[in-house]
C-alpha cells in the first residue's frame, strides 16, 4: 500500500470523487478552509470534482456552496444524481423496486429477528417505531416496513432510493455478511455507519456504477479519475478508479481496495493528495 507522497495517477486526472462523512468531511461535519481552498484549485485547473455519498439530497447543505461548475453530486449510494445549483433537485433516480423491497424486508425479518427498517424515497424519510433516532424526520411516517412500503397504486408512490436495515446486536460486519448471504442476489447491501445499520439500493447500484455512467457521459475513463473513502460502501468506488486513496481512519476493507492511502478526514487528507497532484499538473492545467 502506498502513501499520498508517492501514488498518483499514471496520467493527468480529469475528475475526483470523493465520499463526504469521514472523508472530506471533518468529525464535527465542517469542510476545512484547506479543503475547501483545494476543491477550487481543482476545477479551476479544469479538474471536476463529484461529491459521492451515502446521503441523501436533503443532506447535502454541508458542500452545497463548495461545489463548482457542474453542480452535481452522486447521493444515496449512487441511487440518486443531484444537482446541487438547484438546491438538490434529483435529475436521475435508480430506484429500489417496492415488490424487491418488501422481499427483502421479509427475509432479513427471517434471517436476523429483530431487525427494523426505514424507508428512504426521494422526498424523504419514514421508518418503524422500533428504528433507532438516528437523524430521524420530524415529518415522517411511523409504520411498518410492510406499510410503507405499500402502494395504492402501482407507481403512485416516490421511488424509494434506499432501504436501511438496523440490527440492536450484530456486529456491523456481521450483519452485512448475513444480508449479502440470504438476499444479495435481489439488492445491493452495504454499510458506512459504525452500527449494525445496512443500506439497501437496487441490484447493481452503487457510488462506483453511477460515477461510471456519470464520467461516461463526459467521455472519462476510470483511469482519469482519482477517488476517496473511508468505509465499506466505498469500496467498488475505490476499486474502480484509476487511482484511489484510503483514509487514515478508513476500514480494513477500503484500505485493502484502495491503491494508495492518505492521512485521516481530521488531517484534511483529500486536501493532502489534491495538493500533490495540482503541484504535478501541467502550468496550463488539465
Amino acid at each position: 500500500m502506498t502513501s499520498a507522497t508517492d501514488s498518483f495517477p499514471p496520467v493527468v486526472p480529469r475528475l475526483i470523487a470523493t465520499d463526504l462523512d469521514g472523508t472530506l468531511l471533518r468529525d464535527d461535519k465542517s469542510v476545512s478552509e484547506r479543503t475547501i481552498a483545494a476543491l477550487a484549485a481543482a476545477e479551476e485547473a479544469g479538474v471536476e470534482v463529484f461529491f459521492v455519498t451515502g446521503r441523501p439530497a436533503r443532506w447535502m447543505d454541508v458542500v452545497s456552496d463548495h461545489v463548482h461548475g457542474h453542480g452535481l453530486a452522486i447521493c444515496a449510494n449512487g441511487a440518486a444524481v443531484v444537482d446541487l445549483h438547484a438546491g438538490g433537485k434529483v435529475l436521475e433516480v435508480r430506484p429500489l423496486e417496492r415488490d424487491i423491497a418488501l422481499d427483502v424486508v421479509r427475509t432479513l425479518r427471517d434471517a436476523a429477528p429483530g431487525t427494523s427498517f426505514a424507508v428512504e424515497t426521494t422526498v424523504g424519510i419514514h421508518y418503524e417505531p422500533q428504528y433507532p433516532p438516528f437523524f430521524l424526520d420530524p415529518g415522517a411516517t411511523v409504520a411498518t416496513a410492510e406499510k410503507l412500503l405499500h402502494e395504492e397504486e402501482p407507481g403512485s408512490a416516490a421511488p424509494v432510493i434506499k432501504l436501511l436495515a438496523h440490527h440492536p446486536d450484530l456486529t456491523p460486519d456481521g450483519f452485512l455478511t448475513l444480508a449479502r448471504t440470504a438476499a444479495g442476489d435481489r439488492a445491493s447491501f452495504t454499510r458506512s455507519s459504525p452500527s449494525a445499520l445496512l443500506e439497501i439500493s437496487g441490484l447493481g447500484v452503487s457510488k462506483a456504477s453511477t460515477l461510471a455512467l456519470c464520467c461516461a457521459n463526459r467521455g472519462i475513463s476510470s483511469d482519469q479519475v482519482v477517488a476517496f473513502g473511508d468505509m465499506p460502501n466505498d469500496v467498488e468506488m475505490l476499486t474502480w478508479a484509476g487511482t484511489s486513496y484510503a483514509m487514515g481512519n478508513a476500514h480494513p476493507d477500503v484500505i485493502a481496495a484502495a491503491s494508495g492511502r492518505t492521512v485521516a478526514n481530521n488531517e484534511d487528507g483529500v486536501a493532502v493528495v489534491i495538493e500533490r497532484i495540482l503541484q504535478n499538473l501541467p502550468p496550463e492545467g488539465v
